[in-house]
C-alpha cells in the first residue's frame, strides 16, 4: 500500500496520495487547492543512527551525558560550530551568545524546562 507524493503547481504545497495497490491508478489531485496540475515529489526517508553513529557525528557527549546527550544545548551548540566551520562560514553572534551562555549552564527559556 504506498503513498505516493506530488507537489501542486498551482499552489506549489505537497500532498500525499495513498493507493491501495500499486497496479491501481492514481488520481491525483491538490489536497490544498484541488488542482490536478501536479508533479511527482521525491519522498523523504528516515534512517535510524546508532549510538556509535550519533557519537560520531555530533561528537563525544558531555561528561555524565548517556546516548540522549546529543540533544544537550551544549553538544547542539559544538555541532553548530563544527558545521559553521565545515561550511566556511562564520557564526553569526547572537549563536554565538547563545552556544556561550548554555555552556555556562544558562540554557535559552525554551529548552530550561528539558
Amino acid at each position: 500500500m504506498p503513498i505516493y507524493e506530488y507537489t501542486c503547481n498551482a499552489c506549489n504545497r505537497l500532498s500525499s496520495i495513498f493507493v491501495r495497490r500499486v497496479a491501481s491508478a492514481a488520481d491525483p489531485k491538490c489536497q490544498h487547492c484541488g488542482s490536478a496540475d501536479l508533479r511527482r515529489a521525491v519522498s523523504r526517508i528516515a534512517v535510524h543512527k546508532t549510538e556509535q553513529q550519533i557519537l560520531e557525528e555530533y561528537g563525544t557527549p558531555q561528561p555524565g551525558g548517556g546516548p540522549d546527550s546529543y540533544k544537550d544545548p551544549r553538544q547542539i551548540g559544538r555541532w553548530v560550530e563544527q558545521r559553521f566551520e565545515q561550511m566556511g562560514m562564520e557564526l553569526p553572534s547572537e549563536a554565538r551568545t547563545m552556544i556561550d551562555a548554555a555552556r555556562e549552564g544558562e540554557f535559552p527559556a525554551p529548552v530550561k524546562d528539558l
